[in-house]
Order: structure tokens, then sequence, then C-alpha cells
């Protein structure tokens, strides 16, 4: 499965800033790793199932 920003757990707007951010909870040191980081893939990509909760309520 192909990691996308879209479809992470920790992506949703922000109406401040009037655009869809990333809203993991990073440390300094975290967010500067993330930053230089080579590879594609985010090691903090969570996927997101808006249908998961609805599964439990059955």
């Amino acid at each position: 499965m192909t990691q996308s920003c879209e479809t992470c757990e920790f992506f949703d707007w922000d109406e401040e800033m009037q655009e869809n951010v990333c809203f993991a909870n990073l440390d300094e040191d975290d967010y500067g790793r993330l930053l230089q980081e080579r590879s594609a893939k985010c090691p903090y990509y969570k996927y997101y199932d808006e249908y998961k909760t609805v599964q439990k309520q059955n």
C-alpha cells in the first residue's frame, strides 16, 4: 500500500491556516529527522479508516 497524506489519520483541515496539514505529535528532534529523511515513506503514517467506528457499533 502506498502511503499518502490524504489517507493518514494525522492529516486534517486547519481552520486557521485554511489548508490541510499534518497533526502528528512530533517533538523538535522527530520533526528534524522527518525533514531530513530521503525516503518517501513517513514513519508516522497511520491509515485512517472512517468506517472503523461504524463497524464497531454493529
